[in-house]
């Protein structure tokens, strides 16, 4: 049994104001595996003044100090990429090997990505010939509330810790309170490297707890959330009242649209990217638009991805998917699944229960829908596990009107081998991410949506002026830098 009932405050390890335990299960067995207290207002008051002290000092220090701490922090998480792999696979559910790459690799990508980013990033900038005494200048927004998710812990974290760090911010974590563990192993980590007292903060708590605290606290200057649209909207409107910058990565129904042209791997490239991490990532392509030449056979080859996708223990070495986080998330997707049967779609692979033979931990049956319609609840509804829909269309531009109508807009995807009409297509996309062809987006692409899938972006260059003023000053002395 694990137990870490501590937060991370001022630089040093503390107890809670008042206790309050909180059980974390293991999904793939049910069983408590470790023990955290959840925060109170006292805990998030003191984490929240350590970073305003702190932020006085540490936005004034030079980009080559706040360079030097992230190379710093980059060393340190690699020396500990296990223990966040075994604290990811024990807490989430992510298997063993994935959280070792992907889980693991998604940390030290973005850290590694904003350092090639910050080294040529200008914080002062002219405003142009016609005015040489004038200059914008880039201000750290201050202190940031930073909530994050279970699904992709590190990918979360790093993808708010560092920019602010390299920005000059200060900030407190509230990790997801049932996926915490691996982000108390990063806090170490951020001791290790030597990060000044009061930079960064971590308080466990829930959302209804600290995480509304810190979107409503009068000492935080931002709030940058990843998780639900429905969280989404409680904490912008609960941080109105502070005028705070709120930047939101929520929900996501993608579209991938399968052309009759598509190559002859893109059903399977499809519906094994959106079975990865079992179905649990915001930008799953999860509703497959397949062009009626090529609908039949689509809908043969993804029942066959299905069936042959193995569900196993995190704790195993392999290629299969885990369980889902929790018995919450277990059940809501059961719920969709039976209303995908309800609303008349067609069952091909998968469905409601466990995988035979199981009978313990939250593991859902990988499952397919065909001859889905887009106003179906499984079309429209996030289900954030193991389960595709796959709908018909004929036409160019019938496609790409389903595509858009949903409430969200993060990915979409497009498979063709005709060059104009992907990028005909790709403009006419309401998201704000398209990948085409099984292309991923490059080293320092900003990750992020539109409508009910959230504002701002993460990554590169975006992701460091996310969280940045601009400061316009006029009467500049050229002459003294």
């Amino acid at each position: 049994m694990i137990e870490k009932r501590q937060f991370y405050i001022d630089g040093v390890w503390v107890d809670a104001a008042k206790p309050n335990d909180f059980n974390v299960l293991n999904p793939s067995t049910e069983d408590v595996c470790a023990v955290i207290s959840l925060g109170g207002q006292a805990d998030t008051d003191a984490a929240v003044a350590a970073a305003k002290r702190a932020f006085a000092t540490w936005s004034q220090v030079p980009k080559a100090e706040r360079m030097a701490l992230v190379e710093r922090i980059a060393e340190e998480y690699g020396k500990r990429a296990e223990d966040l792999a075994q604290a990811m696979s024990l807490e989430m559910g992510a298997p063993i090997d994935m959280a070792r790459s992907q889980q693991v690799g998604a940390g030290i990508w973005h850290i590694q990505n904003f350092l090639t980013a910050l080294k040529d990033f200008e914080f002062d900038r002219p405003l142009g010939d016609h005015a040489p005494n004038d200059r914008i200048l880039l201000d750290p927004v201050g202190v940031v509330g930073m909530i994050t998710p279970w699904n992709w812990p590190m990918n979360q974290v790093t993808l708010k810790v560092i920019p602010a760090i390299a920005t000059g911010c200060t900030m407190v974590l509230k990790p997801s309170e049932i996926a915490p563990l691996s982000s108390l192993v990063f806090a170490e980590i951020m001791e290790a490297a030597g990060t000044p007292p009061g930079v960064f903060n971590l308080v466990n708590g829930d959302g209804a707890g600290v995480g509304t605290q810190l979107s409503g606290h009068a000492d935080v200057d931002m709030v940058s959330f990843t998780g639900s649209t429905r969280a989404g909207i409680a904490i912008s409107k609960n941080a109105a009242d502070t005028l705070k910058r709120v930047h939101l990565e929520l929900g996501g129904k993608g579209a991938n649209i399968i052309f009759d042209d598509a190559d002859d791997k893109a059903v399977k490239r499809g519906a094994l990217h959106c079975f990865n991490n079992t179905g649990q990532s915001c930008n799953a392509p999860t509703r497959m638009l397949v062009q009626r030449g090529r609908y039949d056979a689509a809908v043969e080859i993804a029942a066959g991805v299905a069936e042959a996708m193995a569900v196993g223990s995190a704790h195993e070495s392999g290629r299969h998917i885990g369980p889902v986080v929790s018995q919450a998330q277990f059940d809501k997707i059961q719920d969709l699944i039976q209303a995908g049967m309800d609303d008349g779609a067609r069952l091909v692979a998968g469905g409601l229960g466990r995988p035979e033979g199981v009978n313990r931990g939250y593991y859902v049956r990988p499952t397919v829908f065909a001859d889905v319609s887009n106003d179906m609840t499984i079309a429209q509804q996030e289900i954030f596990g193991p389960v595709l829909s796959i709908l018909p269309f004929d036409t160019e531009e019938e496609a790409i009107a389903i595509a858009n109508d949903t409430p969200y807009g993060l990915t979409n995807y497009v498979q063709s081998q005709d060059g104009a009409r992907r990028n005909r297509v790709a403009r006419q996309l309401r998201s704000g991410m398209v990948e085409m062809n099984g292309q991923s987006r490059a080293a320092g692409s900003p990750f992020g949506g539109v409508k009910q899938s959230g504002n701002g972006r993460e990554g590169g260059t975006w992701g460091l002026e996310d969280f940045l003023e601009v400061k316009a000053v006029s009467g500049w002395d050229p002459e003294q830098g």
